[in-house]
């Protein structure tokens, strides 16, 4: 299975959010659905589903939400808490393998898996490599990783997720030198707005925004794209900036 990034014709960037609780403020944005999701989908042409991080969810469930959302949505899905913090990438097959027949279910909407790394997690090319190895023989879809332990930037932690063509995540706050910018593979990149000073809390101003959209733009293109997935839901920042950064976007896109 090998989908398609561009979530509307012509988008080099690609911006969402970590799930599709929508503000009550911000309702004037989306057209009426029957779900969040499909309002959410309206206006954002990719979400992040964190919820597989604590669960599996039924194949049923993927399938249900793939059907209600339009043919160039894609979802990112986290994988889960028992393969990164748990076993640590170490004979995770037993939880690998039921959770990709499930995100199956989502068909040609599926666009990224994102694996979270805990902090605590220091880089070993041995087991990255059988882990990275085990997941690209089971599946081809763009794989994100989010390591938060220093150990995982530097330049053979990054040669071995190009070589499987894993995106490194560019997050903020960044926990590390370097931890800001997109690394790994290089055909996408993905970032991951956690919320700054107070993550999950803290809503983007208007100058972290205009930076962000120059970012983007300068690692996009068309052969290139780029996810921007705001994460600082706790206070229902995450839509706003997300519509604000769309907004920028396309301002630029028409200068």
């Amino acid at each position: 299975m090998s989908p398609s990034l561009q979530g509307k014709p012509d988008a080099s960037v690609l911006v969402g959010c970590a799930g599709w609780s929508l503000p009550s403020s911000c309702a004037a944005h989306f057209v009426d659905g029957d779900s969040a999701l499909q309002r959410y989908a309206s206006r954002f042409p990719v979400v992040e589903i964190n919820s597989s991080f604590y669960r599996l969810h039924q194949a049923s469930t993927y399938a249900r939400w793939a059907s209600v959302v339009p043919a160039g949505f894609r979802f990112s899905v986290k994988m889960p808490q028992t393969i990164s913090h748990v076993a640590g990438l170490r004979g995770t097959a037993s939880v690998l393998d039921p959770f990709l027949d499930g995100v199956q279910h989502l068909g040609d909407r599926l666009g990224a898996l994102l694996l979270q790394l805990p902090p605590r997690l220091e880089y070993d090319g041995r087991v990255a490599s059988a882990f990275f190895r085990a997941l690209r023989r089971r599946t081809h879809v763009p794989v994100a990783c989010e390591p938060r332990h220093a150990s995982w930037f530097s330049a053979a932690a990054d040669a071995l997720l190009r070589a499987h063509r894993i995106a490194r995540v560019a997050a903020d706050p960044a926990r590390t030198p370097g931890g800001a910018v997109p690394a790994g593979a290089q055909n996408w990149s993905y970032w991951r707005l956690h919320g700054h000073p107070r993550v999950y809390y803290s809503a983007y101003e208007e100058p972290a925004l205009q930076q962000l959209a120059a970012d983007a733009m300068a690692h996009a293109g068309s052969d290139a794209p780029t996810w921007v997935i705001f994460d600082n839901t706790a206070q229902g920042h995450a839509v706003p900036n997300a519509l604000r950064l769309q907004a920028l976007l396309q301002e630029r896109a028409d200068a």
